[in-house]
């Protein structure tokens, strides 16, 4: 792909040089041949070349990324079940014979001030 891209821009060097020495041209000349017919369109072609890699440098860090995010969350679990297994049981108030009560809600009260 660089070979091809190297020959062109060889190619368009000696157009442009031509050009600019030629008894009908000019420096400008030179300058849009160099620029229209090697910079810009060999830009182009070389960034439509590389999107096949683009593209899987993109999937490739995609995939480590999610690989990364897998390993914490089995490390997170792993540190979770070793707290887990740390922390005593928690004791029931009714040995478990009986479904535990709804705990009442505090309400707010809102004291009065008198002026």
């Amino acid at each position: 792909m660089y070979l091809v891209a190297i020959a062109w821009m060889y190619v368009v060097l000696m157009m442009a040089v031509a050009e600019a020495f030629s008894p009908q041209g000019t420096v400008l000349g030179a300058l849009v041949t160099l620029v229209f017919y090697g910079l810009l369109p060999l830009s182009i072609v070389m960034y439509l070349m590389g999107t096949p890699r683009r593209r899987a440098a993109r999937r490739r860090a995609e995939a480590d990324e999610a690989a990364q995010a897998t390993k914490a969350t089995k490390a997170n679990q792993a540190d979770e079940a070793a707290t887990a297994a740390r922390a005593p049981a928690s004791p029931q108030p009714d040995d478990g014979r009986h479904a535990a009560a709804a705990q009442p809600i505090d309400t707010f009260v809102a004291e009065r001030k008198e002026s």
